[in-house]
């Protein structure tokens, strides 16, 4: 139980704040010599993650969709064009990880490399402290771009919520409306993930390493939706106060000792 907690926590905390959750999982698997509890619990903690988004974002979601379908809240032509920007910024990690599949499954057996990815994100978020705040809406230039920079933060150590706030801000987006876009376009990738997890372990005729029970397997995915809760509201407030570049130096620190240790 205490592994579960552990993994749950740190998927919970590192999937929302900008410090890289799949870093977080390989390295405190390393560090803290965490044995493999098997492919059901890693999937079931991203889908608690996934839960998370929707309970935050919920008012944003359902007036999306009632506007979509002309029910009220956003106008029909707003909800899709909004629809489609998901659709859009969702098309670069999907190539990247169906074409690299193999290589960024051999990245996260290399606790060094997460370390040297953690310190990329590092710099990147410390250097978004000398960028203005923007003003902008997401249209789908910055659709694309953060786009993009979702597609670089497959690699484990590199931060996806770090890469396309970060993006957002260098294309002067408002800081809410791009966590709102941010996270709202995570959950396109992260279920295709999670469903090609599912296909490939039905693939295999017995599981590498033994399961976790459905018991654990729940209160992990729980526990990662409720830690997951509030890091988002933690991250939105170190937007407002213009204080989210100081996930960096944590970074750099973080990839440095990763890098010394493993």
């Amino acid at each position: 139980m205490l592994e579960v907690t552990i993994l749950s926590v740190l998927q919970g905390i590192a999937e929302f704040l900008p410090i890289s959750s799949s870093g977080h999982l390989v390295l405190g698997k390393s560090l803290l010599g965490l044995g493999d509890v098997g492919i059901r619990l890693d999937i079931f903690l991203h889908v608690g993650t996934l839960f998370a988004v929707c309970a935050f974002y919920w008012r944003i979601i359902r007036r999306i969709a009632l506007g979509a379908f002309g029910l009220g809240g956003e106008s029909p032509r707003e909800a899709w064009l909004y629809c489609v920007k998901i659709v859009v910024s969702a098309v670069p990690a999907a190539v990247v990880g169906i074409l690299l599949k193999d290589r960024i499954e051999e990245a996260f057996a290399s606790p060094k490399l997460v370390g040297a990815a953690l310190v990329f994100t590092g710099l990147v978020l410390t250097a978004t402290r000398f960028l203005s705040r923007g003003k902008d809406g997401v249209g789908f230039f910055h659709a694309i771009v953060m786009g993009i920079a979702q597609a670089i933060a497959i690699l484990p150590g590199v931060s996806r919520s770090g890469m396309t706030l970060a993006a957002a801000r260098a294309s002067k987006v408002e800081p809410e409306k791009a966590a709102e876009f941010s996270f709202l376009m995570s959950v396109p990738p992260i279920a295709g993930a999670a469903l090609l997890e599912i296909v490939d372990a039905l693939k295999e005729s017995a599981p590498a390493v033994a399961e976790v029970s459905w018991g654990l397997t729940i209160y992990g995915a729980a526990l990662a939706a409720v830690v997951g809760y509030f890091a988002l509201a933690l991250l939105l407030r170190s937007l407002r106060s213009d204080k989210f570049w100081l996930f960096g130096p944590y970074c750099v620190v973080a990839g440095a000792v990763a890098i010394a240790c493993c």
